[in-house]
């Protein structure tokens, strides 16, 4: 029975939206971000999600988290539905995540090492000890070892990004979120910060969705692109793809973003 069960979480998808709409403004002058929009999310995949600005990326992160509800539809995680989730369940059912937010979000005076143990601190029993030698562990996994008194502002970019991905994964999240987690890199830094998203994921297997503008750079690390437009939903496998849509819209973002779509994919 327990066998049964476990196989049949395992083909669910983690993250599900079905027919989610979301508007924002006064009711006469409403702006409607996503129309009847329905995708899955791949368990133990990445999946990026991209489009333009305004298109309303960052806008799903914050419904899979339940900071902003669906104004209609369902948005399952774990066949749990978060529009129904409030206080309580809903705080518990967050704990499962861990977010990389666009500036890192790192408290500028506390160390390195206290922003990587704050959630320790705050959602766990675990004793000084344990938090230390938890910590020191992801300090090493990522490259973090010898900068754990340092305060934020004493950091480079990329650094600051390392130190918030150690801090996001400090609960042992099923999934974790990306918000623009390149934004002010240059690609140098860019390239090394994804390789690290990459190796990361692949050890821990998470389930990574990741919102950037970083087109087509991004894709190297996507199991699944869902591009967002004009509040519709497209999900592709891989970038060919994208390129062999036959959609006027898609078309236009592979040429535009993805180079001349006639070359490319002759």
């Amino acid at each position: 029975m327990q066998t049964q069960e476990k196989s049949a979480t395992s083909a669910q998808p983690a993250i599900q939206f079905i027919d989610v709409e979301k508007s924002f403004g006064d009711p006469g002058h409403r702006h409607r971000v996503l129309h009847s929009i329905s995708f899955k999310v791949p368990r133990g995949k990445t999946t990026v999600i991209a489009g333009g600005s305004g298109q309303g990326k960052s806008v799903t992160l914050k419904l899979i988290l339940g900071l902003l509800r669906a104004d209609s539809g369902q948005v399952l995680v774990d066949g749990q539905d978060v529009t129904n989730l409030y206080g309580r369940k809903l705080r518990a059912m967050r704990t499962r995540f861990g977010v990389l937010f666009q500036g890192s979000a790192l408290f500028d005076s506390l160390s390195v090492f206290e922003n990587i143990a704050l959630p320790l601190r705050e959602r766990t029993k675990l004793t000084e000890k344990e938090i230390k030698e938890k910590v020191l562990n992801t300090l090493d996994q990522l490259d973090l070892t010898g900068h754990e008194q340092k305060f934020p502002a004493q950091l480079s970019g990329g650094m600051k990004k390392r130190v918030g991905l150690a801090r996001a994964l400090q609960l042992d999240p099923e999934f974790v979120l990306y918000d623009e987690p390149t934004t002010g890199l240059d690609p140098v830094m860019s390239r090394e910060i994804y390789q690290l998203f990459e190796r990361t994921q692949a050890r821990l297997g998470y389930t990574a969705v990741i919102v950037s503008h970083d087109i087509p750079k991004v894709f190297d690390l996507a199991d699944q692109i869902v591009l967002l437009n004009k509040g519709e939903v497209d999900a592709f496998t891989s970038p060919e793809e994208i390129k062999h849509s036959q959609k006027p819209y898609i078309r236009e973002f592979a040429e535009m973003t993805m180079g001349d779509y006639r070359k490319t994919s002759q």
